[in-house]
C-alpha cells in the first residue's frame, strides 16, 4: 500500500499503481456478510484530472467515480492520486477514451463495474456550492466527552414515528494507516421512532479518534443507527472534505436508490 509511504509521482499511464483493499475486514467487525441490509454507493470527486492531446496539447477536467457498495474491493485513495497523476503527460485521442480507459482499470481494481464521468471546465461554470436538505443538529447545546465510537449513545421514541432528514457538519474520523484526520457532513434520512437528536449528535462526535475508513465508518453509521433507533427506512450519505485533489462520499441507504452528488462547502 502506498498510503503513508515516500512514493514518487510517475507522469505516465500508470494503472499498476491502483490499489485494492477489500471491503470484508472491515464488513466482519460488523457481522456484515454476503447479504448486506442496504444498498448504496462511493461517489469520488476527483478535481486534478489532466491529460495531453495527440497534439501534445494540455487539457484539463473533473472527474466523477461512482463504485457500487456490492463491489469487493475498494480503491486505495493515495493509488488513485498517483493514477490520476500519471495521466499528466499521457497522450489520448479524446475525454472519452481516458474515461474510458479509468472505466477499465478502477472496474478491474474494484471487482465491477466503475462509471467514471468526466466534467470539462465549461460544464461547470453555473455550478454552485450546495446544502444538504434537514434540520441541523450544529446548534444544539450538548455535553460531549466520548471521542470513540459509542453506540449506546443512540435512543428513540418508539411512541412518536416521524419521517424527517437530519444533518451535521461535524463528522471527524481517522484515517487507520497515517491517523490523519477526515472531516465530512453527514445526512442522515429516515422513516421511524424518533431519534433522540442530541444523542445522534453525541454519536457523530465519538467517531472523533475513531480510525476507519470513509465507506466503514458510514456503514457503522447505519449499522449502529438501524440497530439502536429501530428505523424502518434509513438512509446515511457522508460528505468528506477534499484531500489531495479527491473527495469521497459514501451512500448507504435501504429505501434510496441514487444519490446526487452536490458539491458543499468543504468541497
Amino acid at each position: 500500500m502506498p498510503l503513508g509511504r515516500a512514493t514518487a509521482y510517475p507522469d505516465q499511464y500508470s494503472p499498476e499503481l491502483l490499489y485494492a483493499i477489500a471491503r470484508t475486514d472491515s464488513r466482519a467487525a460488523l457481522d456484515l456478510g454476503d447479504e448486506l441490509p442496504f444498498h448504496g454507493c462511493d461517489i469520488w470527486n476527483m478535481w486534478e484530472l489532466a491529460w495531453l492531446d495527440t497534439g501534445g496539447m494540455p487539457h484539463t477536467a473533473t472527474a466523477e467515480i461512482t463504485v457500487p457498495a456490492s463491489s469487493p474491493n475498494i480503491i486505495e485513495s493515495k493509488s488513485l492520486k498517483l493514477y490520476l497523476g500519471s495521466f499528466a503527460m499521457s497522450r489520448f485521442v479524446s475525454a472519452a477514451d481516458v474515461a474510458e480507459a479509468m472505466s477499465t482499470d478502477l472496474s478491474a481494481v474494484v471487482g465491477t463495474d466503475v462509471n467514471v464521468h468526466i466534467h470539462p471546465p465549461y460544464s461547470t461554470d453555473a455550478a454552485t456550492v450546495a446544502r444538504l436538505a434537514g434540520h441541523r443538529l450544529d446548534s444544539l447545546s450538548v455535553d460531549c466527552d466520548v471521542y470513540d465510537v459509542d453506540p449506546t449513545l443512540l435512543s428513540a421514541d418508539k411512541s412518536d414515528v416521524v419521517t424527517e432528514d437530519l444533518k451535521t457538519h461535524l463528522l471527524r474520523s481517522l484515517c487507520p494507516v497515517t491517523n490523519q484526520p477526515d472531516s465530512g457532513s453527514v445526512m442522515i434520512s429516515y422513516k421511524g421512532p424518533r431519534i433522540d437528536r442530541e444523542g445522534l449528535l453525541q454519536y457523530i462526535v465519538s467517531y472523533r479518534q475513531h480510525t476507519d475508513f470513509h465507506e466503514s465508518c458510514v456503514e457503522r453509521m447505519f449499522m449502529d443507527i438501524l440497530a439502536h433507533c429501530q428505523t424502518e427506512k434509513l438512509t446515511v450519505y457522508a460528505r468528506y472534505q477534499r484531500r489531495g485533489g479527491i473527495d469521497i462520499n459514501p451512500f448507504r441507504s435501504n429505501f434510496e436508490s441514487s444519490p446526487p452528488n452536490p458539491r458543499l462547502w468543504r468541497q
